[in-house]
């Protein structure tokens, strides 16, 4: 009786983009963008390069992927009876808070305008900004001010964690700033000097979120 044996399985055989953009995302958690290459990426996967370009032609499609794949909650139409400022509140946070974790996706929302993610989060935020009943001639100005917002804060804030030393105190940094502001001098740094007491105790994502609620109080229309 012929017994027959199995063929090992390639492992080329089991990859698929998603595995690969996952991948991708971790390295880029782990070294940032210069840490991407295709080399680093077959070797995380055990495979060649060569089988990563049967699914992703280059960098900068990979990039665009993973940035993709990590903001796609922020993206997702939110739940039935929301209203339009809890809806663009919603959106704003899930972007600061994948921004946050991934700061490289920041640079990369900046970099490519019209990359999928990008397009998905204005689009979230102008049909809102519709809904508020902000005339059509001020839609486009108060969508892309509340886009600006959110990836100018979630960028900058990001940048702010990555230039810490792994495991810095975040209370110590503030208490150190907020010394800083309160020894300004009084005449040259009044309003600076009176709210070191803020900055020292303030909470980002809390800060956020107040500005995103300034911005749509200013927005025309029924709140």
């Amino acid at each position: 009786m012929a017994v027959r044996t199995r063929s090992p399985e390639r492992r080329e055989d089991a990859l698929s983009r998603e595995r690969i953009v996952a991948a991708a995302v971790e390295l880029l958690d782990d070294a940032g963008e210069s840490g991407l290459t295709f080399r680093a990426l077959a070797a995380r996967l055990r495979t060649g390069p060569g089988a990563i370009y049967w699914h992703v032609a280059n960098k900068s499609e990979l990039l665009i992927a993973a940035t993709d794949a990590v903001l796609i909650p922020a993206t997702v139409p939110g739940v039935a009876g929301e209203t339009p400022r809890d809806a663009i509140r919603a959106v704003a946070l899930g972007v600061f808070d994948a921004i946050d974790v991934h700061p490289w996706a920041g640079t990369q929302l900046s970099r490519t305008p019209a990359q999928p993610a990008l397009l998905r989060i204005f689009e979230r935020v102008g049909r809102q900004v519709q809904a508020l009943g902000v005339p059509a001639a001020g839609q486009f100005t108060a969508a892309s001010a509340v886009l600006h917002y959110i990836l100018g804060v979630a960028q900058q804030n990001a940048a702010l964690a990555r230039s810490q030393e792994p495991g810095t105190d975040r209370t110590a940094v503030l208490e150190a700033a907020a010394a800083v502001w309160s020894g300004l001098d009084a005449e040259e740094y009044p309003f600076t000097r009176g709210v070191a007491d803020q900055l020292r105790d303030h909470d980002d994502r809390e800060q956020f979120l107040a500005g995103i609620d300034l911005i749509l109080t200013g927005m025309s229309g029924p709140r």
